[in-house]
């Protein structure tokens, strides 16, 4: 154990090796106290020690708490996931596990995991208990790969989001004409983009009517904005626009649209509100778009092109909402068949089906 040394100020050091750097150099890091006599001696004693068994703990990651193996699995995960990614799972981190955050890994047990999920699902969806425990189950398969765990985790909501209809799309078009957020909504709502892939448009992105996607506005970790890749591979496309569209962004320099992505939102949340539509996202544009395309009978594979989709399942599960108005179309095309082929049966004119 290191040994504090009385400093001619009257305050005690104790210092503990660190690391010797590549020139053979020793480092170490000092504790002090100000406290007189030996009970500053044994305080800055006491630092040391702590920080010396800490930092040989730290040396076999299976030894990490939660909350230490959680913080390094973001650091060593901070430049291949997406900003949104990380800046989502540092906030998990500082909101999610206050009840287990301290255990080590090498001592945790499946019945530590359930209880904390029995817990935390009482005062949150089941969506955020899934994210949670989701990084929470890759950080331990990163530092303790032997142990396997078969936590239970709560049935998932079934949430009915509303694709809004032509009509819908008409009056809001109507309403916010002239202004920043109409050529949002156009981006939106015609070429299923996503609002930091719409901040991020340029002028230098547009020929004719092809407008290129090569990069998007997000919130980074530390609460700023910054100036990324899109979300995914697929993301980078060209999108031809309809004349109209185009007609409406000619002539505007620099941004497209000048707004951050979440003014986009605030101010489509409101104008929606005030116009007493149906309760829809911005983000539920791309729903529209992308329902329109396939009621219109564009396959699929075309859709996930314009949109930026990577895969048919994200596109089957979350984007093929059937459009109320065509919706009743289709079901009334179905019940009419079927009215017809009772007809000829009451009839008897069974050739003719």
């Amino acid at each position: 154990m290191a040994t504090a040394k009385k400093l001619p100020s009257g305050s005690w050091r104790c210092q503990v090796f660190d690391f010797t750097d590549a020139q053979g150099k020793r480092h170490y890091v000092s504790f002090t106290s100000d406290k007189p006599g030996m009970k500053g001696k044994k305080e800055a004693e006491l630092k040391a020690a702590e920080y010396a068994a800490n930092k040989k703990r730290l040396q076999h990651t299976e030894n990490y708490t939660i909350y230490e193996a959680l913080d390094k699995y973001i650091e060593l995960k901070k430049n291949v996931l997406s900003t949104t990614t990380i800046r989502g799972y540092d906030t998990l981190r500082r909101n999610s596990y206050d009840t287990i955050k301290h255990m080590r890994l090498d001592l945790i047990q499946q019945k530590d995991l359930q209880k904390w999920v029995n817990e935390f699902s009482i005062t949150h969806s089941p969506k955020t208990v899934k994210n949670a425990y989701g990084l929470l189950n890759a950080t331990l398969t990163m530092f303790v790969p032997e142990i396997c765990y078969h936590v239970t985790l709560p049935a998932s909501n079934r949430t009915e989001l509303y694709t809004p209809s032509d009509k819908d799309i008409s009056v809001l078009l109507e309403h916010i004409k002239g202004t920043e957020l109409e050529i949002a909504v156009l981006l939106g709502a015609f070429g299923a983009m996503r609002r930091g892939e719409i901040c991020g448009i340029t002028d230098k992105d547009i020929q004719g009517n092809i407008i290129s996607i090569n990069k998007a506005i997000v919130r980074s970790a530390d609460g700023g904005m910054v100036l990324k890749s899109p979300k995914t591979e697929s993301s980078i496309r060209t999108v031809v626009m309809p004349d109209f569209v185009i007609q409406r962004i000619s002539g505007i320099e620099g941004r497209i649209v000048k707004m951050h992505p979440e003014d986009i939102s605030k101010r489509f949340a409101a104008t929606i509100k005030e116009l007493e539509l149906p309760h829809f996202r911005f983000h539920d544009l791309r729903h529209y778009s992308a329902s329109i395309m396939h009621a219109i009978g564009i396959p699929d594979q075309y859709i996930m092109k314009r949109g930026g989709w990577k895969t048919d399942a994200v596109l089957k599960s979350v984007y093929r909402n059937a459009i109320d108005d065509e919706d009743k179309k289709f079901t009334q095309k179905i019940n009419d068949h079927f009215q017809g082929m009772q007809h000829e049966m009451q009839h008897g004119n069974y050739n003719s089906l």
